[in-house]
């Protein structure tokens, strides 16, 4: 057997040529472990990437339509063309948020379109409504109308004129509302007559005027 090395500087040499083998000895392992094991594939839960989250989407907040009259029906019938025009002048609701003139407005979109009856119509249908302040006065009773029409006829005192007609209307009037805490309803006949053109002159029917309330043509 040799002797072992005294020298300080052949140790150091040993001690180095030991590490240096020990180094490669791993090196070599990891690269063993690394060819049997082959690359990761996508099926390898570590690989997969974790759940995104995702914000719901937002939802612009809707903006309620502010209430509306119905429009009076168009049509280029009179008899049909009149009741409609009898319907809306008497369906009203206090409680809706709406105000006389809002159904003033919608009778009169339906007015002969020269314009040269509309005043005279605002204050026929104003005359069918109740006042501004009568309306505050009923809101407090939640008071609402509509009109069942009995029958619509053209009056024997009316004569023709080309593309005007007269329609006289009878029905009831149906009230409803809340007084102490309890439903209320009346009922009341009406007469009227509607007074409205149509072809030749306009391809649909527009209203001209309305009688006073209860004193229609016979």
């Amino acid at each position: 057997m040799s002797p072992a090395p005294t020298d300080p500087q052949n140790r150091r040499r040993l001690v180095a040529l030991i590490a240096a083998g020990i180094v490669l000895l791993l090196l070599a392992s990891v690269g063993v472990y690394g060819l049997l094991a082959g690359p990761r594939t996508s099926t390898d839960p570590d690989s997969e990437p974790g759940p995104v989250a995702t914000a719901p989407p937002s939802v612009a907040p809707s903006t309620p339509r502010p209430p509306r009259v119905p429009a009076v029906p168009r049509s280029a019938d009179p008899e049909t063309f009149a009741q409609g025009v009898a319907s809306t002048l008497f369906a009203w609701d206090t409680a809706s948020g709406l105000w006389p003139l809002d159904y003033t407005s919608a009778i009169l979109t339906v007015g002969d379109p020269t314009g040269d009856e509309q005043a005279g119509l605002a204050s026929d249908v104003a005359a069918y409504l109740p006042t501004r302040d009568a309306w505050i006065e009923l809101r407090q009773y939640a008071t609402r109308q509509h009109l069942t029409i009995d029958t619509a006829y053209v009056p024997n005192a009316w004569a023709d004129a080309v593309g005007t007609t007269a329609v006289t209307i009878e029905g009831t009037r149906h009230r409803a509302g809340v007084w102490n805490g309890q439903p209320v309803t009346s009922e009341h006949p009406v007469a009227f007559t509607v007074f409205v053109v149509c072809a030749p002159t306009y391809p649909t029917c527009h209203l001209l005027r309305l009688s006073q309330l209860d004193n229609p043509l016979r």
